[in-house]
């Protein structure tokens, strides 16, 4: 990813993060005027969302610093650990005081106050989430057309772990507010506290789902995960196309951060090119490689023999 994307990740991480503050507020108050459990999950929901962009604004920070000698290979991956930390945020603050307050509320039950401050509250959030989700669609949009592909199957492989989490925080916080209203409805024309308490649970459930979702991709990531078959398959095809190159022997490739990638090659040379003429050589494929994907910010080649040539040694 180029910087300027990177950049505009950080963008739409300050943005929900700003956006999620200011509605965990919103809702803590009306959830408290009403005594309603859905709206109390939700101002939970909405504090782990804004705990997880701070977060994820550090990652981002933390993640551009560069190489040094304890950390030759850069910090990208720190992104993901703390993305990591991020989710369990989510997992144990949002999921654990919804699905646990829901149950409480269905059990015991719950006197509502005043209802009508909470309608407005999620009417508001549900139009700040809209915006904030907006724009985290229209920066995976563009980046889908860079790689020719579904923003849904970018959302699923991409390596900007910050990009991925808002979309799908803010798609879950938008179905959230849905739950609640319909759960303080049902209660208000029913008299019954269970539909407001369930609404409370299939929030938790919705964030349990989120949280570990994250935590499987990002954890996917920090081990050392590969990029997509057909962005592999297009860097051996400009390693070969290269007047230089006899051949590609192996390949492998490995995200190093959002938008970080490690390429390690071993190339079969044309067999006039030796000494000197291999080191330029080798210089002139590297630059090529990496004016072609700015994602690629190391490269290290191994001059290898063909296979026909090994055997014949």
């Amino acid at each position: 990813m180029p910087d300027g994307e990177n950049g505009e990740s950080l963008g739409t991480v300050v943005v929900a993060g700003l956006a999620n503050l200011a509605i965990a507020l919103a809702k803590l108050v009306a959830g408290l005027i009403s005594s309603s459990s859905a709206m109390l999950s939700e101002a939970a929901h909405s504090a782990a969302d804004t705990a997880t962009e701070v977060v994820l604004f550090a990652a981002i920070r933390h993640g551009e610093r560069p190489a040094d000698a304890r950390h030759p290979l850069g910090h990208g991956r720190a992104a993901y650990l703390w993305a990591i930390v991020a989710a369990c945020f989510t997992l144990v603050v949002g999921a654990g005081f919804s699905l646990t307050h829901g149950w409480q509320t269905i059990t015991r039950g719950e006197d509502l106050g005043d209802i009508r401050v909470s309608y407005i509250v999620l009417a508001v959030s549900f139009a700040i989430e809209s915006i904030s989700l907006l724009r985290a669609l229209r920066q995976l949009r563009a980046e889908a057309r860079r790689w020719r592909v579904s923003p849904g199957r970018l959302l699923e492989r991409t390596s900007d772990t910050m990009l991925k989490a808002v979309v799908l925080e803010d798609a879950a916080a938008l179905i959230g507010i849905a739950v609640a209203a319909v759960g303080l409805v049902l209660s208000q024309l029913t008299g019954s506290a269970v539909w407001d308490g369930a609404a409370s649970i299939v929030i938790g459930l919705l964030l349990l789902w989120v949280a570990l979702t994250l935590i499987r991709t990002n954890a996917s990531l920090l081990i050392g995960q590969a990029p997509s078959a057909s962005l592999q398959e297009k860097i051996k095809a400009v390693l070969s196309e290269q007047p230089e190159v006899e051949g590609v022997v192996e390949l492998a490739a490995v995200l190093m951060g959002p938008g970080q990638i490690l390429v390690a090659a071993k190339i079969d040379f044309v067999d006039e090119t030796t000494g000197e003429r291999l080191e330029i050589a080798a210089d002139q494929v590297e630059r090529r490689l990496t004016e072609r994907f700015p994602e690629i910010k190391q490269v290290f080649l191994d001059p290898t023999p063909g296979r026909s040539a090994a055997e014949e040694v």
